[in-house]
């Protein structure tokens, strides 16, 4: 898959995106000034523990947020135009047009009384992309085929699919309309790993084929790897790490990078005890001082108590850290 170049106009830009949401115990701030580039036929991660803010960034993207969710600062720009202002009607022209969305629970994203095909057809006809219904049913076949599934089973219900194939299904559908952006949400979730495997593959393909922007989202951070370009790690709402996936993986920056790194298996290199990462993820209605991680990191001092990082850059990559693990290890300077 081609990296775009330094100097392409990347078609997805995020720039310093807040979200809170009101509860009765104070505004939770989920997502803190969030930042990062999507490029044209790039793919980018978003990983880290459960409810570090991953899923909150993509519906803020797709504008998709519960009536207590408010979007407190910040840019979405899609091409250019930022998202942000615009009212729910005009932001259904790029809702699933332009920028589209794989959810995580895939038996919950399709209506269990009408057939599957009728669904993915239903996308395609609310936008205008076929002028014909049998264009539209067409363009379902092809689409089915595209993700592994056999035409004919446009005339089955849900619960006739498996899991594997329900989820190729709601990947079809987001495909309907050719956005120029796909956000998968934890997209083989409940799916044994060899189903795992072989629908990552199939989603990296149709990508290349496609030539289209991907976000990830997963708390695995080792499905993340198989399929992104670039990967940025959350923690408490923000952004801690974002690079090059070789990079991060080759030398992670950030102490919870690390962490996470080592708490998943692999099967190649030698092999070594899995770590666990003591204690929790803070309370985002009353996170800590400081760097949001420094009480669970083994290298905090002072300063992480008192001040959160500014950025640490090594070329391409960057980490919110004081002390930067490639500081410690005499690298990167």
């Amino acid at each position: 898959m081609g990296m775009p170049t330094a100097d392409s106009q990347p078609i997805l830009k995020v720039v310093d995106l807040s979200l809170s949401y009101l509860t009765r115990q104070g505004p939770v701030h989920a997502v803190q000034s969030v930042s990062f580039d999507l490029g044209r036929g790039q793919s980018l991660g978003l990983v880290g523990e459960s409810g570090c803010g991953k899923t909150s960034v993509a519906n803020c993207l797709m504008r998709l947020l519960p009536d207590n969710g408010r979007l407190t600062s910040g840019q979405i720009l899609l091409d250019g135009q930022d998202l942000v202002p615009l009212s729910e009607e005009e932001m259904r022209h790029f809702r699933w047009g332009r920028m589209a969305m794989v959810f995580q629970a895939a038996m919950n994203a399709l209506d269990p009384v009408y057939r599957v095909g009728e669904q993915v057809m239903e996308a395609i006809e609310a936008h205008g992309v076929e002028g014909t219904t049998a264009g539209a049913r067409e363009r379902v076949a092809r689409l089915f085929r595209m993700v592994g599934l056999d035409p004919q089973l446009m005339e089955r219900y849900p619960h006739e699919f498996s899991g594997g194939m329900r989820q190729r299904a709601v990947i079809a559908m987001a495909l309907a309309c050719d956005p120029a952006v796909i956000i998968a949400d934890e997209p083989t979730t409940a799916l044994d790993v060899i189903v795992q495997d072989r629908l990552l593959r199939e989603l990296k393909g149709v990508q290349r084929e496609l030539n289209m922007s991907m976000i990830y989202i997963s708390h695995d951070i080792g499905v993340v790897a198989e399929v992104t370009d670039r990967i940025g790690v959350m923690y408490a709402g923000r952004l801690v790490e974002l690079g090059d996936t070789a990079d991060v993986f080759g030398a992670p920056m950030h102490p919870y990078t690390a962490a996470l790194m080592s708490s998943f298996p692999s099967i190649s290199g030698e092999k070594h005890g899995l770590e666990t990462l003591p204690g929790e993820p803070p309370n985002l209605a009353n996170p800590p001082a400081g760097c949001p991680f420094h009480p669970r990191c083994a290298y905090a001092t002072e300063e992480c108590r008192r001040e959160f990082p500014s950025q640490v850059r090594r070329g391409s990559r960057w980490a919110a850290c004081w002390h930067p693990l490639t500081d410690m290890a005499g690298a990167g300077k």
